[in-house]
């Protein structure tokens, strides 16, 4: 989809807007379009086909004009004019952690310094120049010298599970350090974003212990550099060239800390501007009237004495949670224990590395009442897929092993391949024997919208489809997938009783949030699986509760919340 690429325009818009000192107003305007086509679940060329942009919260009638452009010529004009007020290696500089517009600005037009080549010479050969410009004193081209190294060091943003498995070691070792108190991870992370580009910490401690709490975490294991230690603030790489963040505030403050240091900025706009109508102020220490702190101590109390129903860290993108608050219409959102099961797993009969015995035992063990076997179909012979011979004989195996299992069900399944045209690795038949069958695309990505949708509604279709895993068939970081229309797919898997599926391997986290809610909203029903192949695997089920929280999913969206037997019940539909 050319979402993406319209969103990271209108961005650079922004930027270079900024940068040669425009209108804010104007700014923000090109900043909240490109926020909207990113987020929008269908592609931008068929709402454009559809006469639709002006029903798009952020695109007005210049903004559409220059979507519909784009989608005729691959270029803005007004993005061209404005790369050529600028030099051409200028933009770079944008890329650097911490250096914004304005302080890209500063530096081309006081210390003349054009691209991100000069910049490392001018702090490199401590040129005076630079040094000249107000606010770049020794200490602040250090910290930039220090990003520019980092941004070449990690090249991108982690994915999910990488920085959560970071963050809850951080988190276990200051939380052990003496005065501090409660400790949580803020940012992006807090709100369960697929990718994550550093790493923020909070602590609630006292005035007096912050020093000390700063010390110890500067010297934490696997600290690589410390790139800063105040008294109240520390900032590391990470021997993975992670950055991490850690910030101790006071108790009167860790709950309007923790809101503001969540995010996201989009967020914390609108509560600010609740705020200001309300005639009080809000920011990290606090909300006030005056000089009286109103709240802080905890964030519900922030959000309650704006006027709104606690909006839980996942929601918190401005998709439109603030005014469901408002309106005390915010969904009760999906929880980790709602799961009963996972319905799509591997074993060692294909590329898995557990036997089914060993799967079955590992779902006991987490307390879930069901588990589906599903491995790959005879396409994938690098993954070791079962012909008909293989799966008959593994079903065999799971229905025996089944019978042993008191309290627990074990299904019988299999992930078939879903050919290019849509049809299926298996004969339907063959299906007919199986108790549920997961329907995935692991071939031909690189399909556009239109022949991709149409792929997976033909899967969909078929009779003994019950589930259609990790749709896009993307990995985070690695490719983008296909393309997908996600409503009418979403219209097809109503329609016909089957599950999209969100898989939790946070190296694919598919669907995606956005399109979680899309296909929610047009009716379908999400089932969240693991993929594991392994049992430890298991446990990135809470990574896919994050993305289906972020698109807005109840309990009752999610098939395997059901009982046993409702699951039954709908299967046998």
């Amino acid at each position: 989809m050319k979402n993406t690429e319209l969103g990271q325009v209108f961005a650079s818009i922004a930027d270079l807007m900024e940068i040669l000192g425009a209108d804010p107003f104007r700014i923000n305007s090109y900043r909240k379009a490109g926020r909207a086509v990113v987020d929008l679940a269908e592609p931008i060329e068929d709402v454009t086909a559809a006469g639709e942009l002006q029903k798009i919260p952020g695109i007005g009638k210049s903004t559409g004009a220059k979507i519909d452009e784009y989608l005729k010529t691959g270029k803005v004009a007004a993005h061209q004019e404005l790369l050529g007020k600028v030099p051409p290696k200028l933009p770079e500089m944008l890329a650097v952690p911490g250096l914004g517009p304005k302080t890209v600005a500063k530096i081309w037009k006081e210390a003349k310094i054009t691209s991100l080549g000069e910049l490392e010479d001018a702090i490199e050969s401590g040129a005076a120049s630079l040094a000249e410009v107000p606010g770049f004193g020794p200490k602040r081209m250090r910290q930039i010298w220090e990003s520019i190294n980092f941004m070449k060091s990690v090249g991108g943003r982690m994915r999910l599970g990488e920085a959560r498995q970071l963050a809850d070691e951080l988190t276990a070792f200051v939380s052990k350090i003496p005065g501090a108190k409660k400790v949580a991870a803020a940012g992006s992370l807090r709100r369960g974003k697929e990718t994550i580009g550093d790493i923020d910490l909070l602590c609630q401690a006292t005035k007096a212990a912050a020093p000390k709490i700063i010390e110890r975490f500067t010297k934490s294991p696997g600290v690589q550099r410390v790139l800063a230690a105040g008294g109240t603030k520390g900032s590391v790489v990470l021997d993975r060239e992670v950055q991490a963040d850690l910030r101790v505030v006071p108790a009167a403050s860790y709950g309007a800390a923790l809101a503001y240091f969540t995010g996201s900025k989009e967020h914390n706009v609108r509560l600010r501007e609740l705020a200001v109508k309300a005639g009080m102020k809000l920011n990290e220490y606090g909300l006030f009237k005056g000089d009286r702190r109103v709240a802080g101590k905890d964030e519900p109390g922030i959000y309650k004495a704006l006027g709104l129903q606690f909006v839980p860290p996942e929601l918190r993108e401005d998709r439109g949670e603030v005014q469901a608050a408002r309106a005390g219409k915010l969904p009760d959102l999906l929880e980790l224990e709602d799961i009963r099961g996972d319905l799509h797993v591997h074993t060692d009969w294909s590329d898995g590395v557990e036997t089914i015995e060993a799967m079955a035992a590992a779902a006991q063990k987490r307390g879930y009442a069901y588990l589906a076997i599903c491995d790959h179909s005879k396409s994938q012979i690098q993954a070791n897929g079962l012909d008909e011979k293989r799966l008959a004989e593994q079903v065999q195996a799971i229905r025996k092993l089944a019978k042993t299992l008191k309290g627990f069900t074990l299904l019988a399944g299999v992930e078939v391949d879903v050919f290019k045209d849509g049809r299926l690795d298996f004969e339907a038949d063959v299906l007919a024997e199986l108790d549920f069958v997961v329907a995935s695309a692991h071939t031909a990505l690189s399909l556009g919208a239109k022949e991709a949708t149409r792929r997976l509604i033909r899967a969909i279709e078929h009779p003994r489809v019950r589930c259609i895993g990790h749709p896009s068939g993307r990995i985070i970081n690695g490719r983008p997938g296909m393309e997908l229309d996600i409503e009418p797919v979403a219209r097809a898997a109503a329609a016909n009783g089957v599950a999209l599926e969100i898989n939790s391997h946070y190296y694919r986290l598919d669907l995606r949030d956005v399109h979680v809610r899309a296909a929610i909203e047009a009716g379908a029903r999400i089932v969240i699986n693991t993929d594991a192949h392994r049992a430890e695997e298991l446990g990135m089920m809470r990574f896919g509760v994050l993305t289906a929280r972020r698109g807005w999913a109840t309990a009752a969206d999610v098939i395997n919340t059901c009982s046993v037997g409702a699951l039954r019940k709908w299967l046998a539909a």
